[in-house]
């Protein structure tokens, strides 16, 4: 029913008015009472082999949703009820902030991808609190993307990430710090091996001594481009892992237009969705050799079927994520990966999914 009357439907309208309408649609569907659990019932994974156990909670399926499509928090209990086994809201900033000016969001259907320049408008630090504190019993781990005000030099970025930890640490369950959007300018000096490693150490501080306060300590993963040269990207990794972080997200959204055959190919922005799927899975199993699977990896950059989820967590990934392709396959998208995963799952005789994780590199 999405691809036949949904889809056409949403994109004829401009690419955000879909995207608002929508997230008001399913915010709208979260607040009726009762409504998430028995949606939920029936697309939560049945199969215990997608289960897992992170950083102290558990997780009912390895597939999560992304950064930037629920910015504001708006709509978790519906994303939940999808068959996800954990939302990441976000990017939040310290100060609310409109982000860049519109158009800003581009289809680009033949490549079954998407160019966003957003630059990380979102209601700020605040508001996001007062939704997540709302939610009451959470069925999937919340996790919160943090990054720097658009206003915030470089030299001062650290204080706007601790800021952000102080004011949401007793509401997130993981923090991504997001070093790699290439919509805020300078963002992606940060991800320099030396900057990286003081930034990350300063913020798995702050979540530690916020522990006491908040009586919760959640785990800290930074996202990476898939854009840094092999070198740099290799002091990255060892940088994040030195200084304390707790998970690596592979990889954010690229720069490269190669390949692609859309009139809008060459709107600035990040490119997300198909033309990523092998990048990133290669990106995935070069961190996984280069951390020797000492920190869990989450995989993220176009995951359209199950088998391209497989191929990321058999590359190394614990976790992979998914945005693009929700876009194009419609909310039932979480549920048939789940079925397909648990397909591959038996075909290849594990029993759970974290035996499959780098299965490729043993």
């Amino acid at each position: 029913m999405y691809r036949r009357l949904l889809q056409p439907a949403l994109f004829r309208l401009d690419a955000e008015d879909a995207h608002h309408l929508t997230l008001r649609l399913l915010g709208g569907a979260s607040r009726v009472p009762g409504w998430t659990a028995p949606v939920r019932a029936l697309t939560a994974p049945a199969d215990s082999r997608l289960t897992q156990t992170l950083w102290g909670h558990a997780y009912p399926s390895p597939l999560g949703l992304a950064a930037g499509l629920d910015k504001n928090g708006e709509a978790v209990p519906a994303f939940s009820a999808l068959g996800f086994g954990f939302v990441e809201v976000g990017t939040v900033t310290p100060l609310a902030q409109p982000g860049n000016e519109r158009p800003r969001l581009f289809r680009l259907p033949p490549d079954r991808a998407l160019i966003n320049r957003m630059g990380f408008n979102n209601a700020g630090a605040d508001a996001l609190h007062a939704r997540l504190a709302a939610l009451g019993d959470r069925p999937v781990p919340v996790w919160v993307n943090i990054g720097k005000n658009k206003a915030t030099p470089n030299e001062d970025a650290t204080q706007d990430y601790l800021r952000l930890v102080r004011a949401l640490g007793d509401v997130a369950d993981a923090f991504v710090v997001n070093v790699s959007s290439p919509n805020t300018p300078g963002l992606r000096a940060l991800q320099a091996a030396n900057d990286l490693a003081a930034l990350v150490r300063a913020v798995v501080a702050e979540v530690e001594e916020g522990r006491v306060r908040t009586l919760n300590r959640p785990p800290v993963l930074v996202k990476l481009a898939p854009d840094l040269h092999p070198a740099d990207f290799e002091a990255s990794v060892g940088a994040v892992v030195e200084a304390g972080a707790h998970g690596l997200i592979v990889s954010n959204t690229t720069l490269s237009r190669e390949g692609l055959t859309h009139s809008s190919r060459e709107q600035a922005g990040g490119l997300s969705g198909q033309p990523l799927t092998e990048r990133s899975t290669a990106l995935v199993r070069e961190a996984y050799r280069l951390t020797g699977g000492r920190v869990p990896i989450v995989g993220v950059g176009g995951v359209f079927t199950a088998e391209d989820a497989y191929a990321k967590i058999r590359a190394g990934a614990s976790l992979v994520e998914v945005y693009t392709a929700l876009i194009y396959e419609g909310p039932g998208l979480p549920a048939r990966l789940n079925r397909g995963l648990s397909r591959l799952l038996e075909r290849d005789g594990f029993t759970s999914v974290a035996e499959a994780v780098g299965a490729d590199a043993r």
